[in-house]
């Protein structure tokens, strides 16, 4: 596969939606992940991205102004032992109540399907990261509609292992825009990741769409001793 450009990516495409981002950093000494929203409704641009014990949560910027919060507040970023779990929904919750109960990745999250916003059937896309004993292991699923249809599922799970230094992956849930917007296909972008964590994160958030851009997380932790550093960006502030 055709290694990309991440910001080339996102800056040609108005509206990816949701966006996971995990791989090695370019000195290979991190893994690296990532997480950003959009919106083009005034109740998903009504959000930012805020500190929840070792994760992130979604908030409302004005409580005034939210309408349904069933599919746009949740935990994006949680962690479960060693593993970063991170979600475009509340199948972070489920992803980390099926590993604590035995279960594996692909089977926690046999329990959920795409979300229930017809005629889009947004995708639910998750990512779990292994970066425990100077080793980098990370998995991606998506689970998504079969061409728009609520009535027949498509379940993919993609596990890589042995990235190279400043390569990643990136999956999202949308291709772009349109009504109803098209669903992610394929398996995860071989991306390529350059510079430190703040060049990073802040090339990340100026290739995103100015108008959609909603908010941005990125978490670089240490492949030597696991800890790590985390930077958040919210356009409402």
């Amino acid at each position: 596969m055709q290694i990309r450009i991440i910001e080339e990516l996102l800056r040609g495409c108005s509206y990816p939606g949701r966006g996971i981002i995990a791989g090695r950093s370019e000195d290979g000494r991190s893994a690296v992940t990532a997480y950003f929203i959009m919106g083009r409704s005034i109740n998903s641009r009504n959000r930012i991205f805020v500190p929840s014990g070792e994760g992130i949560r979604t908030q409302a910027f004005d409580e005034s102004k939210m309408e349904d919060p069933s599919l746009i507040i949740y935990a994006p970023v949680r962690l479960s032992g060693n593993l970063t779990v991170i979600s475009n929904g509340d199948q972070t919750d489920t992803i980390c109540e099926g590993l604590a109960g035995g279960l594996t990745f692909e089977q926690s999250l046999r329990s959920r399907r795409f979300e229930p916003d017809f005629p889009n059937c947004t995708p639910r896309i998750s990512c779990v990261v292994d970066a425990a004993g100077g080793k980098l292991d990370f998995s991606m699923s998506i689970l998504k509609s079969a061409d728009g249809n609520p009535d027949s599922d498509i379940r993919c799970t993609f596990a890589y292992s042995g990235v190279p230094a400043g390569e990643g992956r990136f999956i999202s849930t949308y291709m772009g825009d349109g009504d109803p917007l098209p669903s992610f296909e394929g398996e995860p972008v071989r991306i390529r990741i350059s510079g430190d964590q703040d060049g990073f994160t802040r090339s990340l958030w100026e290739s995103l769409n100015e108008d959609n851009k909603v908010s941005l997380f990125t978490r670089y932790i240490s492949l030597e001793d696991g800890r790590y550093e985390t930077r958040i960006i919210n356009k409402n502030s």
